[in-house]
C-alpha cells in the first residue's frame, strides 16, 4: 500500500476543517501550528550513522514544515524508542538538546517505550508553531504564480550516495544529509506573502507536483534555473543528468513557494544569506508538471522522488535506505 493511498483512507477519518484535508504538512488550530514527523531507521538514516546526528535532523525536519507555514517553533513531543545499554539514546538525545537549543524548540514531553532486540528504530516528534499572519496551505497556487525555491537542492542525496559507498564517507555533502538546516527566518519572512508554500523533502519533481494538483494548476520547473551547491557541482557537475538527480533526490528541506507574479521576494527583509531562486511559474493546465532544460522541453522521469510503500521485510543485515529517502508525510 503507497503513502498516496494511506493518506487518500485517512480522509475519511481526519474531516475536521484543522486537519486541512490532509493535503498539507501541518494542521492549524487558530494560530498554532501542528505537525508530526517520523525517521525509521533505513528509511531516513542509515544504522551506523552518528546517534547525535539522528536527533539534529528528527528535531529539524520539523521545523522545516514550519518554516514553510512561517510559523515560530512553540513546542515540541518526542516519541522516543529504547533499545539495548542506553548509549545510543544518550548520544540521540544530546542532539535532540543541540538542535532544540539553536532553534528555541522547548521539549514539552513524549512517550517513551522499548523495542525487541534488533529492531529497526523508529523515532518521531510533534511540533509546534506559532504565526499571528495568514499561514499559507499548499492550494492556493494561482496560475500566472511565480515558483521561489529556498535553499539548493541535491545535497543530501549525494552525501547519501557516498555513505552508501563508504560509510566513513565526511564533508559537507554528508553534513548536510546528517543535519539538515531548517529555513525558519526566510520562511517566517515569505510565508505570509505565499499564495501556496512548502517545504521539499521528498525530491523537488514530486513535491511540486503535489503542490500543483491542490492548486489545480500546472506547474513548469527549469531545470536550468535550479540553485546548486558548489559542493553538489564539483561531485556532480551541473549538465542535465546532474540537474535531474538533484531535482528527484529528496532530503534538500529547501523551501517551495508560490508567489504574486509582480512579488520580487530578493526587496523583502530575508537574510543575507539567503539562496533565493526562481524555479518555474503556475499556469492553468490539467497535467500537473513540465519540465524543461534550456527552454526545450524535457520527458519526465519515470521517479519524481521518494514515497512510502509497503514492502515485505529486508534482511536485518541489509537494512539502508533509498538513495532517496524521504522526511515529510505528504
Amino acid at each position: 500500500m503507497r503513502e498516496s493511498e494511506v493518506i487518500e483512507r485517512l480522509r475519511r477519518i481526519a474531516t475536521a476543517p484543522e486537519a486541512r484535508g490532509l493535503r498539507d504538512d501541518v494542521a492549524v488550530l487558530g494560530d498554532l501550528i501542528v505537525t508530526h514527523d517520523s525517521i525509521a531507521e533505513g528509511v531516513h538514516f542509515l544504522r551506523h550513522d552518528p546517534p547525535a546526528s539522528v536527533g539534529w535532523k528528527l528535531v529539524a525536519v520539523n521545523l522545516s514544515d514550519l518554516a514553510a507555514k512561517g510559523g515560530k517553533p512553540v513546542g515540541a513531543l518526542l516519541s522516543l524508542t529504547i533499545s539495548g545499554a542506553g548509549d545510543w539514546e544518550q548520544a540521540f538525545l544530546g542532539g535532540i538538546e543541540a538542535a532544540c537549543d539553536s532553534y528555541g524548540l522547548p521539549l514539552l514531553g513524549g512517550d517513551t517505550i522499548a523495542l525487541p532486540p534488533k529492531a529497526p528504530r523508529v523515532l518521531g516528534m510533534t511540533a509546534f508553531g506559532r504565526s499571528s499572519e495568514r499561514i499559507p496551505d499548499r492550494g492556493g497556487g494561482k496560475a500566472g504564480d511565480a515558483v521561489w525555491l529556498v535553499g539548493t537542492v541535491g545535497d543530501a542525496a549525494v552525501g547519501l550516495t557516498q555513505l552508501l559507498a563508504d560509510r566513513h564517507a565526511t564533508g559537507p555533502l554528508v553534513d548536510i544529509y546528517r543535519r539538515p538546516v531548517p529555513l525558519l527566518v526566510p520562511g517566517e519572512v515569505l510565508a505570509h506573502h505565499a499564495h501556496a508554500a512548502m517545504d521539499v523533502s521528498d525530491g523537488l519533481l514530486l513535491d511540486a507536483r503535489r503542490m500543483a494538483q491542490v492548486c489545480g494548476c500546472t506547474i513548469s520547473i527549469e531545470l536550468d534555473q535550479l540553485p546548486l551547491s558548489s559542493a553538489f557541482v564539483a561531485e556532480r557537475g551541473q549538465d542535465r543528468a546532474a540537474r535531474l538527480f538533484a531535482a528527484t533526490g529528496g532530503d534538500d528541506y529547501a523551501l517551495l513557494f508560490a508567489l504574486p507574479p509582480d512579488l520580487d521576494p530578493v526587496t523583502l527583509s530575508l537574510p543575507s544569506a539567503t539562496r533565493i531562486t526562481r524555479v518555474g511559474s503556475l499556469a492553468e493546465g490539467t497535467v500537473p508538471l513540465h519540465l524543461t532544460f534550456g527552454g526545450e522541453p524535457v520527458e519526465l522521469p519515470e521517479k519524481l522522488g521518494f514515497e512510502h510503500a509497503g514492502v515485505e521485510r529486508r534482511n536485518s543485515d541489509d537494512r539502508g535506505p533509498s538513495p532517496a529517502p524521504l522526511g515529510n508525510r505528504s
